[in-house]
């Protein structure tokens, strides 16, 4: 199949030593395992500076195109919506006017579905839409809440995949039909998050615990830190944010410091700062777990990442952690904003070598069987078959 995939404000081309972020993993990792299937697949992007070629090269049967709407510049999430008409609009004439049509189309988060259902339903193919992280009412830049359009999309679009059971229970809270939503998890590069390889350095006689993300409050960094008074002896180290020659101008970081200082374990603390994307297998082997604390229902990758590596997950029972980590299997997972219950459930496992052995063993396995990217691509596959058969069939009843 041609398959057209649209990431506008994420470029799944790597950007220097940046880190990159989930969907633009995400978007590069499935791109490639389609085309490791037999498909061709296109990404589409916005242009964001003027250095960038037309089209490059991702790898072997995925390349990436670079669509002009807007300025040439790195934009703000919140003014990219009034350049969608633009980017759907060039869409609309490359599909129609050169000789490679796709077969479906595939969206990557809301504004890049906005593009691509009005392009698509100008040229006759079918549009299957993934959130990543929907709304709680949050605006859009414009007098319309981006529920709003997220609801409309959902019911526009042939199919929306959620990564996870309660992604989608929330889309159906928000008004699309069960019968338009069916659930892939997202993949894990199972060859390049692995258990073998070199690690970050550490202290051998100090355990560590691990968490990585964005330095944003809902992420429960705080809480992390708060429930390392829980933990006595072990240090936690957290990956993330802006690169550390800017931490310390970061307001987020700040809080962070400040509640290691007001907690007194502020010499366990260690704030690294974002990292490349390369460099994220070295900071997982050096840990002897990982913690996952966010407040709402996000999908977190994270920590299919540490598994692969080969490392358990303390998390709390939110969103997609409750699919990802199986609780006293691979990890354990406790009540969200709840310092004191994630201390304890760190303290049991730092304490405990056997449990965290077999946690280890149980998550490199699941990684590996549930999450490969071969898997995942097969059935992401599978569902625009459905969608562009049906399309199809459509068409030729209408004829």
């Amino acid at each position: 199949m041609r398959i057209a995939m649209i990431s506008e404000q994420a470029s799944p081309l790597p950007a220097g030593d940046a880190c990159a972020g989930a969907q633009q993993r995400h978007v590069a990792e499935l791109s490639t395992a389609l085309a490791e299937l037999g498909h061709e697949v296109r990404v589409y992007t916005r242009r964001d500076s003027p250095d960038l070629p037309a089209i490059v090269p991702l790898a072997e049967g995925v390349s990436v195109v670079h669509v002009p709407a807007g300025p040439a510049r790195v934009l703000p999430d919140d003014v990219l919506l009034r350049h969608m008409g633009d980017f759907a609009q060039w869409l609309r004439t490359d599909w129609h006017d050169t000789d490679w049509l796709p077969d479906v189309a595939h969206a990557h988060f809301w504004t890049s579905g906005l593009a691509a259902v009005t392009a698509a339903r100008q040229v006759g193919i079918p549009v299957v839409q993934s959130f990543h992280e929907i709304a709680a009412g949050e605006p859009a830049g414009t007098g319309t809440s981006r529920t709003g359009y997220e609801r409309a999309l959902g019911r526009a679009v042939d199919k929306v995949v959620a990564q996870t059971h309660d992604e989608l229970q929330g889309l159906i809270r928000i008004g699309v039909p069960r019968s338009r939503l069916t659930v892939v998890p997202a993949g894990v590069d199972s060859e390049r998050f692995t258990p073998d390889g070199p690690s970050a350095e550490r202290d051998p006689e100090r355990p560590r615990i691990l968490s990585v993300g964005r330095l944003v409050e809902r992420k429960g960094f705080g809480d992390v830190i708060q429930a390392m008074r829980y933990v006595p002896g072990a240090e936690c180290v957290v990956v993330g944010g802006p690169p550390a020659g800017e931490l310390a101008a970061d307001p987020q970081a700040k809080k962070l410091r400040a509640i290691a200082e007001q907690c007194k374990v502020a010499d366990r603390v260690r704030l690294v700062g974002g990292v490349p994307a390369g460099d994220m297998p070295r900071w997982y082997r050096s840990a002897d777990l990982l913690v996952a604390a966010p407040w709402q229902e996000q999908f977190e990758l994270a920590p299919l990442e540490a598994m692969a590596c080969g490392v358990p997950v303390i998390g709390t029972a939110i969103g997609g952690l409750n699919e990802t980590v199986v609780d006293g299997l691979t990890g354990d997972l406790v009540p969200a904003r709840d310092p004191r219950a994630l201390g304890g459930a760190l303290r049991r496992l730092v304490n405990d070598k056997v449990r965290r052995f077999a946690y280890a063993t149980a998550a490199l396995d699941r990684a590996r069987q549930a999450y490969s990217w071969k898997r995942v691509a097969s059935q992401i596959g599978s569902v625009y078959a459905t969608v562009s058969g049906r399309r199809s069939n459509e068409a030729e009843v209408v004829a």
